[in-house]
């Protein structure tokens, strides 16, 4: 659906854009400020997303997947397993590795974090948002994921 805009179309379309990702800047740091993030730093919750979403797997090919020095991957993993996060096993196939997979301790401090998250946005939609507001956010909201969507 490409359009040529007029001048007046693509200076709006600039200044929503800067409005919108400082908003969802806004949004992602008050979401994250709901959840228990026990400190971790955006390289660590980067390597907890990627073992939950893609399983358990090696330093060295988190640290591709990331785009890291594998040193530097090495300080993220050990910081996870003193934290408890991570474990380590034998990879059955190559002795020399260690697969590193999430603990059950990791697991229930995300689910517990998604459902804190989940619960203030909801709390703040149900309380500052009228029915037909609602209504609107869920246009806009399709709206967004086809900007997202491929």
């Amino acid at each position: 659906m490409k359009n040529r805009m007029n001048n007046a179309q693509a200076v709006r379309a600039s200044t929503l854009a800067a409005d919108l990702r400082a908003l969802v800047g806004k949004l992602k740091r008050r979401l994250r400020e709901q959840a228990n993030s026990k400190d971790q730093t955006p390289s660590q919750v980067s390597v907890l997303l990627r073992l939950e979403s893609d399983g358990p797997a090696t330093a060295s090919s988190l640290a591709r997947a990331e785009g890291m020095r594998p040193q530097s991957m090495g300080s993220v993993v050990t910081a996870l397993q003193v934290a408890g996060l991570v474990s380590g096993a034998p990879d059955p196939t190559d002795g020399r590795q260690t697969i590193l997979s999430l603990t059950e301790a990791c697991r229930k401090w995300a689910e517990e974090s998604r459902a804190a998250r989940q619960d203030w946005l909801f709390r703040a939609l149900e309380a500052r948002l009228s029915p037909d507001e609602l209504e609107t956010l869920a246009d806009a909201v399709t709206l967004l994921k086809r900007l997202v969507d491929d």
